[in-house]
């Protein structure tokens, strides 16, 4: 059978077949995750890059980047990393903390990334409400009480302790490896509280985050 090339005449009539034996080039996909903290957030997304670009490398890229600043600041600043960059990023995570930080600058951060929202980039609050620490007690438990972000941590060291990994310590960099077996629970837990939070703002969604739309976007990689 011939291998020439088709004529522009020819292409698109119905007896041409596509050719089986051409590999087709599939763009690579970029993703920014831009967090508050410099320890905590940016160790448990490094662990989560390497495995995902181990296994897709060439085609799934995450630049993880922690600033050490906060909700409308952060977001400005994802923005202009964005837009000084020669990269298209398809995604752009935003994970910030409620803490003490004022309810309407926390609420105005999840408005700007709805906002700033184009064809090419899709901007994403990644909040909690009050901190990571309730993604990661997600994993082990289903809580909706309101508690002050400091009694996250006794709780994560009973747990942890439980299965034999010690204290809880902020910047633990092997928590996505603990955590990894118990990611579908943590998911439905924090979707159960999203639930819950409906037609809130996020200021008012505690306990909540929406850590889990950027795991479960992540998940099939993983």
């Amino acid at each position: 059978m011939s291998k020439k090339p088709l004529k522009k005449s020819d292409m698109g009539k119905s007896w041409i077949k596509p050719r089986r034996n051409i590999n087709q080039m599939v763009a690579p996909e970029y993703h920014l995750i831009v967090s508050e903290g410099t320890d905590t957030e940016p160790a448990y997304f490094e662990a989560i890059k390497k495995v995902v670009e181990s296994k897709y490398r060439g085609r799934i890229f995450l630049d993880i980047s922690g600033k050490g600043d906060n909700t409308v600041n952060l977001f400005y600043r994802a923005q202009t990393d964005v837009l000084n960059s020669n990269i298209v990023y398809k995604h752009v995570w935003l994970v910030y903390d409620k803490d003490d930080f004022p309810a309407e600058h926390f609420d105005r951060t999840a408005q700007l990334c709805l906002s700033a929202c184009s064809e090419e980039t899709t901007y994403h609050a990644i909040w909690s409400n009050q901190c990571i620490e309730l993604w990661f007690l997600l994993h082990f438990m289903f809580l909706q009480a309101d508690l002050h972000r400091n009694e996250y941590w006794p709780k994560l060291s009973e747990n942890l302790k439980a299965i034999g990994y010690g204290e809880y310590a902020k910047n633990r960099p092997d928590m996505y490896e603990i955590l990894r077996p118990y990611m579908k629970d943590a998911i439905r837990n924090a979707q159960n509280l999203e639930q819950n939070n409906f037609g809130k703002t996020p200021s008012d969604s505690a306990p909540g985050t929406m850590v889990h739309l950027l795991i479960d976007t992540l998940k099939p990689y993983l």
